[in-house]
């Protein structure tokens, strides 16, 4: 019976604490994306999740560590929303739609919820190796993800449009944030859709 109270309490205490980090890594992963790694601390985040600063070693052994799990739950999100985009339409039709996705009005205000790479970018190069490892590996999987939508997947060629497309959408996405006026803005996103479609 002890036995049994005792790891009720265990589990109680277990799951209490990953429902605690998961809020931490949630409110990070936003963070970033929407302040940069250098705009995102640790006592901002802790008490966005409602804990106390001090707590937050009994989670991660370092802000850096904490940085590279959110970087990893923000690319993680972005992978599924685009195999959400591609699974809701045909086959011929999955590259195009995505496409359209990422650059659309709605991707391009919503820093906070969208793709790391474009929100990231710039800073990444200058983060430690665990959070430049995660942004390299969500980096391929993009590739990968839109080399397979290609009639000629496993080909080079197939390959190497998908290194230009996802270039180019991170690249307009930058851009297209970066400016403000809506109209260029818009522009921007129209003529690489434009560019892309003619590939």
């Amino acid at each position: 019976m002890i036995r049994i109270m005792r790891n009720a309490k265990h589990n109680a205490r277990t799951a209490a604490k990953e429902a605690s980090h998961e809020r931490i890594v949630s409110a990070a992963a936003r963070a970033i994306r929407r302040s940069g790694y250098d705009g995102t601390g640790v006592a901002d985040i802790m008490k966005e999740a409602g804990l106390t600063h001090g707590a937050f070693y009994a989670h991660f052994p370092s802000r850096e560590a904490m940085l590279a799990e959110a970087a990893a739950r923000a690319c993680a999100e972005t992978a599924a929303a685009t195999a959400s985009v591609v699974a809701s339409v045909p086959s011929e039709q999955a590259l195009a739609s995505m496409m359209r996705t990422y650059l659309s009005p709605e991707h391009v205000a919503q820093v906070e919820l969208g793709c790391p790479l474009a929100a990231l970018g710039s800073e990444t190069p200058r983060q430690a190796p665990e959070v430049r490892r995660v942004t390299t590996r969500h980096i391929k999987e993009m590739i990968d993800f839109v080399a397979r939508q290609s009639p000629d997947w496993g080909q080079p060629a197939a390959h190497e449009r998908a290194l230009a497309t996802v270039a180019t959408l991170v690249g307009t996405l930058v851009l297209a944030r970066a400016v403000d006026e809506p109209a260029l803005s818009a522009s921007l996103c129209e003529a690489a859709l434009k560019q892309l479609a003619a590939r």
